[in-house]
């Protein structure tokens, strides 16, 4: 029966995505939508950014084992980053009526910057869109014992379809359907598992003292970098990143766009806990499910202790929170190759359809390097780190000052993201005390600094 259902779901996606490749005519379609989504299904797009694998497997796999500071990078980072993205950039950024962030970098620096921006942006999605993978092939197993190399080419080859066929159009109308799923699942799964818990005193009175605890435990300067860089990672790391922003950009208006940013903060915040309070009840309750991989344990949790309609009802959520989160990963690096790195080879010459056709093959190869990261790598949590990681100590520097400062420069906003990641990338190799993204974002801010106070006669890029 649950088998059935998994199967009738990845079907009617397959559905969703072909009516939704109706309304694509156009790039502008593919990418953005052609700007015309309202703000509740703007704010579902955003909701479901991140609300995948990372939170309903790997961040509550983190909350049993380390408590609330063991998830600060996700939620807290993650409704952080939805929040200053309402503040600070949704506005100014739909403004320009841009496709991709590497345009931005064109508009504010030069062609220059585009193309390193796009170099950049586009790796960083790779480990992202794995995770996601990882955890529907897990999922695969767990209900149907499908071998994790077929679980991986079947997710992939959903997601693929009607991502390519649909773009914006078919990943906003499937987010909409998916984030109902999703919070319902989400709410009725917490009230079960609290009310088997015996309540949240209960559940209080069995963990450590320092369980809830959301400060550093030792008050020292390593801590707090620590405790500061998971803050940054997510919250500030996907300030810049493609997925996000073409949620935003779809949105019909800039005020649409502003209003999206902070309802989805509030959104994501509040159901996201919900997955870290029912993976501890489960904890609690059944001990044994800490025996295997604690990724698994809401999964486990759900097929060995509850009845078939709340099984279908969960692994609806499931698959609905990570397909959400897949197909809009996959489609922001494709825009990127195809609008920013292929694009400009034709000497901006090439024809809409062309693009379009371009944008679609892209979203096939980004897909296939994704799958093969996947079938390496099966840690969701270390993954997702790692693709966050990347933007903050690359492009998060350049965007903020290209908006705020306007002495930054192209010769800045270059030695920013080089020297951002040259710091990152040897602190990685060879790591000491803090954080390798602390000394890659430092690092970024003194190229940004550097390159634009001696470099003035670019400040205006291309603008």
């Amino acid at each position: 029966m649950l088998l059935l259902f998994v199967i009738v779901y990845l079907l009617a996606t397959l559905a969703v995505g072909g009516y939704a490749s109706r309304f694509v005519k156009t790039a502008g379609d593919f990418a953005v939508a052609g700007r015309k989504l309202p703000a509740f299904v703007v704010t579902s797009g955003l909701f479901a950014t991140w609300f995948g694998s990372e939170t309903v497997m790997g961040a509550s796999s983190e909350f049993i084992e380390k408590g609330v500071l063991g998830v600060i990078e996700d939620p807290f980072g993650a409704a952080l980053c939805l929040l200053l993205i309402g503040l600070f950039y949704a506005r100014p950024m739909y403004k320009l009526k841009l496709l991709t962030f590497s345009d931005y970098f064109r508009v504010r620096f030069g062609k220059a910057a585009e193309w390193v921006s796009a170099v950049f942006m586009i790796p960083s999605y790779f480990s992202w869109i794995a995770a996601q993978l990882v955890a529907l092939a897990l999922l695969l197993q767990v209900l149907a014992d499908v071998p994790f190399f077929w679980g991986i080419t079947v997710c992939t080859a959903v997601v693929v379809f009607y991502t390519y066929i649909g773009g914006m159009w078919s990943v906003s109308i499937t987010d909409t359907i998916q984030t109902v799923i999703i919070i319902v699942g989400m709410v009725i799964l917490t009230m079960v598992m609290l009310n088997r818990a015996g309540g949240f005193t209960a559940i209080t009175a069995q963990v450590p003292d320092d369980f809830w605890r959301i400060t550093p435990k030792e008050n020292s300067f390593q801590s707090w970098a620590v405790y500061l860089a998971a803050w940054m990672t997510i919250g500030l790391g996907s300030i810049p990143q493609q997925d996000v922003f073409q949620r935003v950009m779809a949105a019909r208006s800039a005020r649409t766009a502003v209003i999206s940013s902070l309802l989805a903060s509030g959104m994501y915040f509040s159901v996201a806990c919900m997955p870290l309070l029912i993976g501890l009840c489960g904890s609690l309750l059944y001990p044994s499910l800490l025996n295997g991989d604690t990724q698994m344990a809401i999964p486990l949790l759900v097929l060995q202790h509850m009845g078939t309609g709340m099984q279908i009802l969960t692994f609806g959520a499931l698959l609905s929170a990570i397909l959400s989160t897949c197909s809009g990963a996959v489609l922001a690096p494709a825009t990127v190759l195809a609008e920013n790195l292929i694009k400009p080879l034709y000497s901006h010459k090439m024809s809409d359809k062309t693009l379009l056709r371009i944008m679609r093959y892209s979203v096939i190869v980004i897909a296939l390097i994704s799958m093969g990261l996947a079938l390496h790598k099966k840690h969701i949590f270390e993954l997702v780190a790692e693709s966050s990681a990347l933007s903050l100590v690359a492009l998060f520097v350049p965007l903020t000052a290209g908006l705020y400062w306007k002495r930054a420069s192209l010769a800045g906003a270059l030695l920013s993201m080089i020297t951002g990641t040259a710091a990152w990338s040897y602190f990685e190799f060879f790591p000491n005390d803090y954080p390798s993204l602390l000394w890659g974002l430092a690092a970024s801010i003194c190229g940004m600094v550097a390159g634009s106070l001696f470099f003035r006669r670019d400040t205006t890029g291309a603008q």
